[in-house]
């Protein structure tokens, strides 16, 4: 289900110097503001659990969850060079799969390590906060990469609806409108985070178990289904 070769190519793709550029630039503002606030105001929870979840857990960790999944196949797709990677006597899912897993990595080491690094210069991991974002960055990199990778498959236009997921439907109507924030990663994710923190610091409107039936589920139907199509892109091109 892993292919190292499909794994290579879409590591370079990834982590070519321009879209590394754009995948550094988030993190490095995330620590910068992280300074910023200690210096400002000292040590203090609340703030932490803000900057984290503000900024770290609702903007930071989807836009390089679109970044990576939609690069890590979308491209391809646009400019053709798919056709070969498909000629390839390589089944249509460990593509997906193995692409997946790159996307989960990138964003995990983009998302998840800088908010470690902020949390402790926040507050040095008072009451968990840092451990805590750092899970949930972990947790919600897996599912955003399985969305992003298949809007990448399904839409010549993936970075876009990613974006107006992630900061419209997530960051808008997830603030408006209680009921979608059953339907968003963030909240998920926060669940998570609220288990490891056993405090009322970081909450969520989501249960913990519904919160992981949600994650597995959408990940695993989102990896099958672009696995699907790119069964179904495979076939047109025969045609």
């Amino acid at each position: 289900m892993y292919d190292p070769t499909v794994a290579r190519l879409t590591y370079r793709a990834l982590l070519g110097r321009r879209r590394a550029l754009i995948l550094g630039a988030l993190p490095l503002l995330l620590i910068v503001i992280a300074v910023a606030v200690r210096a400002l105001s000292g040590a203090d929870d609340q703030t932490a659990a803000n900057v984290l979840g503000g900024f770290a857990l609702a903007t930071m960790v989807p836009i390089i969850g679109v970044i990576a999944g939609t690069g890590a196949i979308g491209p391809e797709i646009d400019d053709g060079s798919v056709v070969y990677l498909l000629a390839k006597p390589l089944k249509r899912p460990t593509i997906i799969f193995t692409k997946l897993i790159v996307a989960i990595a990138v964003t995990m080491v983009f998302s998840a390590v800088p908010t470690m690094i902020a949390g402790l210069i926040l507050n040095g991991n008072g009451q968990q906060i840092a451990v805590a974002y750092t899970v949930a960055a972990l947790v919600a990199s897996i599912a955003y990469s399985a969305l992003f990778l298949l809007l990448g498959t399904v839409s010549r236009h993936a970075v876009v609806f990613g974006l107006v997921y992630a900061l419209v439907w997530e960051a808008l109507f997830g603030s408006l409108v209680p009921g979608a924030r059953t339907l968003s990663v963030q909240q998920w994710a926060l669940a998570v985070a609220h288990k490891v923190t056993g405090g009322d610091l970081v909450t969520s409107d989501v249960g913990l178990t519904t919160a992981v039936v949600l994650l597995v589920v959408v990940t695993v139907l989102a990896t099958w289904y672009a696995g699907q199509r790119l069964r179904s892109l495979k076939l047109a091109g025969e045609e």
